[in-house]
């Protein structure tokens, strides 16, 4: 079996697919909040999550007025949270069927939000300097390249905006993914970081991923992933480590494995 990914717009247009498959499949990431949450976000009570447990409250403050882009957020659950709240909120992402998930909660609870579909690394669609905060839970290791996704979210924020972000510590892309090794309790390093399924799988195990029609992921350095906010202009304001509720992986029960920063555009 061979593969046609060459491009970022290959992967792009894979991911784009693959993500459109998981939204229509009750995927954890695809499960609208209930009436409840959002009457609860109403009256004042709420809550956002960029890692498993909930953030630190004055990372995001009062919203209420707010622009808030969602980046890469679809699915029906942070955005619509946040406009109950109060905010003047925009979702953007690659699925279709996830972004239909949030027009689905705004037209069962009465809320306003735009839906915009694109591709993370390019926000052309917004005039600079059009966002107060832009929200980004973990979803740039499906971006083979995060650099250019910190400079369009620095381009579009306001100055004194702020930029949530979350992602994976590249620790969990080094590691041997055999079944077998997990159950005996061994971690055996096999690959370096960064980290391309693209490059660093074996070819037929790229092709057979392809041919599930599985999103394809990249796991990036942190000078990328931190650096790579301050070396746009961001200023690093907050810093959170989390565990993984549920260990996917062995090294998960060891390191939190889940990261987040606050970054101020000054």
């Amino acid at each position: 079996m061979k593969h046609s990914l060459s491009t970022a717009h290959d992967i792009h247009t894979h991911n784009q697919a693959a993500w459109d498959r998981l939204a229509k499949h009750d995927c954890e990431w695809s499960r609208p909040v209930s009436p409840a949450i959002i009457a609860a976000a109403r009256s004042g009570l709420w809550s956002v999550q960029l890692t498993p447990n909930d953030l630190p409250r004055h990372w995001l403050g009062d919203v209420r007025g707010r622009k808030i882009l969602c980046l890469a957020s679809a699915g029906g659950q942070q955005a619509p949270v946040l406009a109950a709240a109060g905010a003047q909120v925009t979702v953007f992402d690659t699925s279709h069927h996830q972004l239909e998930h949030d027009r689905q909660v705004a037209a069962r609870d009465g809320l306003s939000l735009v839906t915009v579909q694109g591709d993370m690394a390019d926000l052309s669609a917004f005039d600079d300097a059009c966002f107060d905060i832009v929200f980004h839970p973990i979803s740039n290791h499906y971006a083979p390249d995060v650099r250019p996704v910190w400079r369009e979210c620095f381009r579009v924020l306001r100055p004194g905006g702020r930029l949530l972000a979350s992602f994976y510590n590249p620790i969990i892309f080094v590691g041997d993914r055999s079944p077998d090794l997990q159950a005996q309790g061994l971690i055996r390093p096999l690959y370096a970081i960064p980290y391309a399924d693209t490059v660093d799988l074996e070819p037929t195990a790229l092709a057979a991923k392809v041919e599930r029609g599985e999103a394809l992921v990249f796991g990036h350095s942190l000078t990328d992933l931190i650096a790579g906010q301050i070396d746009v202009g961001f200023q690093i304001a907050g810093f959170q480590e989390d565990q993984a509720l549920t260990p996917r992986f062995l090294i998960d029960r060891y390191i939190p494995t889940f990261i987040a920063t606050l970054a101020l555009k000054a």
